[in-house]
């Protein structure tokens, strides 16, 4: 039962992580689309920001034993990549 109830814990905060990194990305389709331009200093800002709020999340993930250091950072490169094309596309307009 305990093992059950922790293997639930871990998938619920992997999920969790997964869908904040989502809102990250929406947050900055919506600001490249509607608002600033990828050099702004404001998109910068915002990027950073929520970046860093994720990563810690991530790490406070970790040091409860919720993910593994690794599945973590693969969330983060994910996102990376994703914001990555998304800011060469942006580029291509």
């Amino acid at each position: 039962m305990a093992s059950d109830m922790i293997i639930n814990h871990q998938e619920k905060a992997h999920a969790l992580l997964k869908a904040d990194a989502d809102k990250i990305l929406k947050l900055i389709k919506v600001q490249m689309d509607n608002l600033t331009m990828p050099q702004c200093p404001l998109y910068e800002e915002v990027l950073d920001t929520q970046m860093f709020g994720l990563s810690r999340e991530i790490d406070f993930a970790v040091r409860l034993g919720l993910i593994e250091e690794s599945d973590g950072k693969v969330i983060l490169d994910q996102l990376e990549r994703e914001l990555s094309i998304l800011h060469e596309a942006s580029l291509k307009k």
